[in-house]
């Protein structure tokens, strides 16, 4: 089994920027691909970014794209996303999670998922 966990979320204003981190163990896979999704109270889990395991592919979700940028370290099995001009709407757990084998977006195709970090930004 494969187990996520992230780590890096808090508080912080409106426009100001957070790093987030998420570290994978136990099974590795020679290739696949890593996104990051989030969920806001009462809302539907959305997809935010993915990268593939070369990295030289990635997608982001327009909401967030120009913003936010998705990278990995495949030795040190982990994928991070760095938030910038973080806006209130950002506001959510954000997920990490692996799709084994999948360049797809749609959350229903990611295999494993982490517990969730929380991203609070006030105006």
């Amino acid at each position: 089994q494969v187990q996520l966990v992230e780590s890096g979320g808090g508080l912080v204003q409106a426009g100001g920027s957070l790093r987030l981190s998420c570290a994978a163990s136990g099974r590795t896979f020679s290739r696949y691909v890593m996104g990051w999704f989030r969920q806001a109270p009462g809302k539907e889990r959305e997809f935010v970014a993915a990268i593939r395991w070369s990295g030289d592919s990635t997608n982001y979700a327009d909401s967030v794209k120009g913003r936010f940028t998705i990278s990995r370290d495949n030795a040190k099995n982990a994928v991070y996303l760095q938030m910038n001009s973080l806006k209130p709407e950002d506001t959510a757990v954000y997920y990490c999670a692996v799709n084994k084998r999948n360049w797809a977006f749609d959350k229903t195709l990611y295999d494993y998922w982490g517990q969730g970090t929380q991203v609070t930004v006030s105006s």
